[in-house]
């Protein structure tokens, strides 16, 4: 009985083994979110004053002086903090859109969501990094300028209501299509509220702290995936 050409050429064809799936993605996710936390706890501690000094920003000036540490501090957490976030939102579009019609926008917009607090959290290192020096130098420096520092400082890089973007894009995706497990998907719509309610009303950097959760959350969730406990 003949072999068919074809098969025979596959027999003699060694396999290529299959490249584990990597998830340094999902971990960069968990350590960004980690990150967002880290700065929830270290950045208020630069403008622990007295609220009766912010109506004279030569006394507020005065009282932030000798916590040039902290600012140094942020600064670093921002930088690792938009790596992170950058490797997670190229993880995770790649990710969705292996489940996701071809297509379609929900890995776009989530990746897309990520990098926008990426952005943030860049502008927010810049003026960290000017900040820092000012306060160290505050005989040289107008107390007027430390102060406007200050107030982009305590704005720009809490502000990552991107991420509600991205957590939305993944309830989509969950929920329409099981493309991700569906507790995530609820966990992720819950904060996706959570970060819609921040943006609703003046407190937009609040929105750090459901962002910073759901990072941390999907992150640990993707990153167990090839152990079978992702869904």
């Amino acid at each position: 009985m003949s072999v068919p050409m074809s098969a025979a050429l596959d027999a003699a064809t060694p396999s290529t083994p299959t490249a584990p799936t990597r998830r340094g993605w999902a971990v960069a996710g968990v350590l960004a979110g980690a990150t967002g936390i880290a700065l929830f706890q270290i950045g208020p501690r630069l403008t622990d004053v007295d609220r009766a000094l912010f109506a004279d920003n030569g006394r507020l000036s005065a009282a932030m002086a000798g916590r040039e540490a902290y600012v140094w501090v942020f600064q670093v957490l921002t930088a690792l903090g938009a790596g992170c976030l950058a490797v997670f939102a190229a993880g995770l579009r790649r990710r969705l859109a292996a489940r996701e019609p071809a297509g379609g926008l929900l890995p776009d917009v989530a990746a897309g969501g990520l990098l926008l607090v990426a952005a943030m959290l860049l502008v927010g290192g810049g003026v960290s990094t000017e900040l820092y020096w000012d306060l160290g130098h505050l005989g040289e420096t107008d107390a007027d300028t430390v102060a406007a520092l200050a107030a982009g400082y305590d704005t720009f890089p809490w502000v990552w209501a991107g991420a509600g973007l991205s957590a939305g894009a993944v309830a989509v995706a969950g929920l329409r299509r099981r493309s991700v497990s569906r507790w995530l998907a609820v966990f992720s719509l819950l904060m996706a509220a959570l970060v819609a309610v921040t943006q609703a009303v003046p407190l937009q950097y609040l929105a750090l702290a459901p962002a910073a959760l759901w990072a941390t959350v999907a992150g640990l969730t993707f990153a167990v995936e090839r152990r079978g406990l992702g869904n």
